[in-house]
Formats: C-alpha cells, sequence, structure tokens
C-alpha cells in the first residue's frame, strides 16, 4: 500500500519555496498566453516562452523536438526513474484558450520549476513536455511515436474545469473529414439536371440523428459544415464537412464508426452523390488513471487545500484527450481543478476569461503544487514498482 499520511517534509518545503519564486512570472505568462492564443502546430511563441522558461530554471533543453516545429523536451535530473509532466498550450479557434491550455502549461513548467532543485537528491529525472495540438491533432500521439515516452515510469498533468475532479474518464474518439459530390446546375433554370450535394449532407445529418436512440450511453457524434455550396442559385455540386466520433472505448468506438459510415452511405445513394471519407489527426483512446498515483495525489490535494472527490463521487462529464493515450503506455493521472466558474464550462469565451482571474490563478498554484508533491513522494516512497499493478 501507498503511505497516504503526507507531511510537508523537506523536500516539499523546498518545492513550495521554489516554486513561491516563480509563481509571479508564471500569473503573467498564463495571462500572456490568454491574450495571445495560438492554434495547434502555430504555437511558436508559446512554446519558446514556455522552454526558456525552463531553461532558465535548472532544465536542459531541446527546442523544438522530437520533429515537431512547437514542442520541446526539458529535463532536470540525471539518473533514476523518469517522470514526464506533460504541458499544453494550444488554444481553440475564435474562443481562444477556453479550455485552459494557459493554466495546464503554466502549471505543468511550475511543478518543474519547484521539483528541479530536488532532483538530483530525490535521484530522478524530470521531464516537462511541450505537446502541442491537443485540441484536435493528437500531438502525444506523435510524440508517443517518436519515442518521447519510450523510457517514462510515469506521467501526469492536470485540467482546469467547471469542478475538481480527481480522475477523469476520457473517451476514445476518431475525427473525418466527410465529403459529398454532385452536379452544378441552375437552381431555378434547370434543378432536375443537378445533383444536390447539400441535400446529401442534410440527409447524413438526420440518418445519424435517427441512429442515436440506437446509441449508448457513452457514445457521442458532433459535427461542422466546413463547405456548404459556392452560390445560392446553383445546385451545390460538393459539400464538406468535420465529424468527431466518441464513445467509452476504443472496442465501442470500433463497433460504432461503421454504423455511422452506412448513414452517409445512404444518404448518398438516397441523393445520387459520391461521397468520401478520411480519417484526420490521431484517434484518441480513453483514459486509464494510475491507482497509486492518483491516491497520492488526492491525498497531496487535499493538504494544501484543495479535495478531490472522484469521478464516481462527483458524477462529472467527459471529453477526449490524447493524454488518454499516453495512459495507456505509461502510468498517468489527469486530475481537474476547478476554477470558479460561475455558469461557465470549457470550450466557452466566459472560461478562458475565468482562467486569468482568481480562481484561475489558484488552480495554477495547486496544479503546480500538486503535481510537485506527488513526484516527491513517488520518489521517497520508492512506489515506482508497483506502479503497474
Amino acid at each position: 500500500m501507498t503511505d497516504t499520511t503526507i507531511t510537508e517534509g523537506p523536500s516539499k518545503v523546498a518545492a513550495r519555496k521554489a516554486f513561491g519564486k516563480v509563481e509571479t512570472e508564471l500569473r503573467d505568462l498564463s495571462r500572456w498566453m490568454y491574450e495571445n492564443p495560438e492554434l495547434g502546430y502555430e504555437e511558436f511563441e508559446a512554446s519558446e516562452r514556455l522552454s526558456s522558461f525552463l531553461g532558465r530554471n535548472g532544465f536542459d533543453v531541446t527546442y523544438p523536438s522530437h520533429g515537431l516545429d512547437t514542442a520541446f523536451e526539458a529535463t532536470a535530473g540525471t539518473s533514476g526513474p523518469r517522470v514526464v509532466i506533460c504541458c499544453e498550450y494550444d488554444a481553440l479557434p475564435e474562443v481562444g484558450h477556453a479550455c485552459g491550455h494557459n493554466i495546464i502549461a503554466t502549471s505543468a513548467v511550475g511543478a518543474g520549476a519547484a521539483l528541479a532543485p530536488l532532483a538530483e537528491e530525490l535521484g530522478i529525472r524530470v521531464t516537462v513536455l511541450g505537446t502541442p495540438a491537443e485540441e484536435g491533432g493528437g500531438g502525444k500521439v506523435e510524440l508517443i511515436e517518436a519515442g518521447a515516452f519510450e523510457d517514462a515510469a510515469a506521467s501526469m498533468m492536470v485540467h482546469p474545469g467547471p469542478y475538481d475532479e480527481l480522475d477523469p474518464w476520457f473517451q476514445a474518439c476518431q475525427h473525418y473529414d466527410v465529403e459529398f459530390f454532385g452536379k452544378d446546375s441552375h437552381a431555378a433554370f434547370a434543378p432536375e439536371e443537378g445533383i444536390n450535394a447539400l441535400d446529401a449532407f442534410v440527409q447524413a445529418y438526420v440518418n445519424i440523428s435517427t441512429l442515436r436512440q440506437a446509441m449508448v450511453d457513452d457514445d457521442r457524434i458532433h459535427c461542422k459544415v466546413t463547405h456548404g455550396g459556392d452560390a445560392v442559385n446553383v445546385v451545390p455540386s460538393h459539400t464538406k464537412s468535420e465529424w468527431l466520433i466518441r464513445s467509452g472505448s476504443v472496442e465501442r468506438l470500433a463497433e460504432l464508426i461503421p454504423k455511422v459510415k452506412a448513414c452517409f452511405e445512404g444518404a448518398a445513394i438516397a441523393t445520387g452523390c459520391r461521397f468520401e471519407w478520411h480519417e484526420t489527426a490521431h484517434p484518441y483512446e480513453s483514459m486509464r488513471n494510475n491507482d497509486v498515483m492518483t491516491e497520492l495525489y488526492a491525498v497531496n490535494s487535499e493538504a494544501i487545500g484543495r479535495p478531490m472527490p472522484t469521478h464516481a463521487e462527483q458524477g462529472g462529464g467527459s471529453g477526449s484527450s490524447d493524454m488518454g493515450n499516453v495512459s495507456q503506455i505509461v502510468p498517468s493521472i489527469h486530475p481537474m481543478l476547478g476554477m470558479d466558474c460561475g455558469d461557465a464550462v470549457n470550450h466557452q469565451p466566459e472560461f478562458a476569461d475565468r482562467t486569468v482571474e482568481p480562481g484561475g490563478e489558484l488552480a495554477l498554484r495547486d496544479g503546480a503544487l500538486g503535481m510537485a508533491y506527488t513526484v516527491i513522494d513517488m520518489a521517497e516512497q520508492d512506489v515506482w514498482d508497483r506502479l503497474g499493478a
């Protein structure tokens, strides 16, 4: 069993003091990111500022790294088990940091700054890994394929949300682009000569709406239209849409995807269109929270004043993250930290605004110290052999 009697011993005191020296700088960095959001694979300024911060605070930095222009790898310590703290910093189109990646990033580098002076004494290596494009590109999947996690003993990150949740559950998901191809014609003079690709999209949408009654509770399907036609008086010969299909497991997702595809095939047949669909980004897997790490994080978080209800206790919702892919190959945790959001939830502009208010700044601090203290306990209690249990 893991020792759950947590005290703020010398290592944690030192970590808290080290974090305190950079906390104001991290708040300013979080605000800068809020004011200057960058989309996935375009986070050039954010990744440069974050990696430079780590370089000034005891880390050996490789930037860019692993074949990605906006990824970085920063490591403190020269031997022992390696803990990877994942650092996300991409924003969403139009709504900016409405998923709080400015808090994720600054908590990650803050935990790193707290641990860097202790890494040699603890006998560990601490890596803060800059992971681009979580909001659809799947940067962590590319980093896995490039070997960034090959010798990792454990990995972790935190994420802001409307409430605290120790062990959030994430869905497996897959992105698709779907196109229908028909035939142009004058919409008034000779509509019968056209083949309407917009009708095909509408029929597919209706088909999927009908499919919902046969879905299980964990299934989710969303879409947006990216091209609906070229002129109002021309029968549209081409439409394009983006779809995100989610479910509770990779196995269930494999069952759901053919049913969704059949909805598009039926619409194409009904309208006389041709259709194509293509996988985009990388598949995301469901999240596996490591029990040993979860237990340690829970007690440490409570010790710093933030008790963490479990997913079962909270009854919270779900989403998807490429951290799920990491958790399938490396023992991992991904706690959610509430920010006093009022009625705002993730992916709303009002949520982005909350990240630079006192609740967001407290989440930054609690996330950084919660992760740092957990890593210290993992090292001092020598839990490494138990993480795979």
